[in-house]
């Protein structure tokens, strides 16, 4: 199942978003214009889904409040609003499901967070529709999602399973490298890598050594002097370990531990086992930190190669201020998605068409709409 569509309201910094997803979509903006809080819509409807335990009071409550989440520029409409359209896969005509949830705060009393809308679509045909009578009747059932409960969403399961497969990945190599050392709480779904390798040990091992091989091709085109990968757990503790060898280290140096990979090994070592790992979508943050210019061209080549040889229908959505990731060529201008922030929030499109015939002619994202991401009056920041 792949998202087609997105529409918000009245969420953070969008007051309205009303665009196109597609199997590798980029996200493109300046600093501070939403790109995090873009990906966090989708983030959210994972959290009301966790097969753990979630729901949309404690998705509500982890960021904040409503307060937190309802859009500053929404001044008489309090509600909350996301609509997702989906389709089976890539080769899927049109749209399959289409879920809508809308939210708001009760108003009195205590101040619970009500749904106000909440519909599922499967083609034409409606599964749910509420507010309905029973909820009318006792207005407490307002305070959950059908969404978030299994005696609830059986006609559109796989809504939920795919909502509550979402994967987010910003590998922090420090937070691996001196997870021992820093210690301190591991955030729910371990969005920074700290648990990684708990991850990878709890893997079959058929699977994890069919991954580790692929990444272990991938490295070495891309670092210099990288022989081998892998996984071995530490003899005396039981603790997981990635080792890799170097070709220019002494023949008796041995095996280097994960602390002593650079950052950018890391990164990139996390970018591919969540490629390698999800069926679903997957969003990156800035995959291009800590690595050299010349990896970073090829990530949009790395994923669609792993995705095509792991055989699996993965949607990655990516945010990114990369210039030499963006000056790709193949990366297809519909999955394009250009944030604007302006007065009254921020807007969100997909390239219009001078755009598209300025990339039909040959030249690339970098060229046309990276330059339209630069902040006014970034001059100044280097005048006293």
């Amino acid at each position: 199942m792949q998202i087609t569509h997105l529409s918000l309201k009245n969420w953070r910094n969008f007051q309205k978003v009303d665009v196109h997803l597609g199997p590798r979509t980029y996200l493109l903006g300046p600093n501070a214009s939403g790109k995090s809080n873009f990906m966090d819509a989708l983030r959210f409807l994972r959290d009301i889904c966790k097969p753990t335990g979630g729901g949309l009071q404690k998705a509500v409550k982890d960021r904040g409040g409503i307060v937190s989440l309802r859009c500053l520029h929404a001044r008489k409409d309090t509600e909350v609003r996301i609509e997702v359209e989906m389709s089976d896969g890539v080769e899927s005509d049109g749209s399959t499901w289409r879920y809508i949830l809308g939210f708001k705060p009760e108003g009195k009393g205590a101040q619970r967070i009500l749904i106000s809308k909440e519909e599922v679509w499967y083609g034409r045909k409606r599964l749910l529709m509420r507010p309905d009578p029973a909820d009318e009747k006792d207005p407490v059932r307002l305070t959950q999602t059908n969404l978030e409960q299994i005696q609830a969403n059986v006609e559109f399961r796989p809504v939920a399973e795919f909502f509550g497969s979402i994967t987010y990945m910003h590998l922090v190599p420090q937070l691996l490298k001196y997870g021992d050392k820093i210690g301190g709480q591991r955030l729910d779904e371990d969005p920074f890598g700290q648990g990684f390798l708990e991850r990878i040990a709890k893997t079959p091992q058929k699977t994890r050594d069919a991954r580790l091989k692929k990444i272990n091709q991938a490295l070495s085109a891309a670092v210099p002097h990288f022989s081998a990968l892998r996984f071995l757990p530490d003899e005396a503790t039981g603790r997981p370990h990635l080792e890799a060898f170097y070709e220019h280290y002494r023949p008796r140096a041995g095996w280097q531990r994960e602390e002593y990979f650079s950052d950018g090994t890391l990164r990139l070592v996390g970018l591919l086992w969540s490629l390698l790992e999800g069926d679903s979508l997957l969003l990156l943050e800035e995959p291009e930190l800590s690595l050299h210019l010349a990896v970073v061209e090829q990530i949009p080549v790395l994923i669609d190669r792993v995705l095509r040889a792991n055989r699996n229908k993965c949607q990655v959505v990516i945010s990114t201020h990369s210039e030499a990731m963006l000056d790709n060529p193949g990366i297809d201008a519909n999955g394009i998605v250009i944030l604007e922030p302006g007065h009254e929030g921020t807007t969100a499109r997909t390239i219009n068409a001078e755009e598209a015939a300025a990339l039909s002619s040959g030249l690339t994202v970098a060229d046309v709409v990276l330059p339209q991401t630069r902040p006014k009056g970034i001059e100044q920041l280097g005048r006293g």
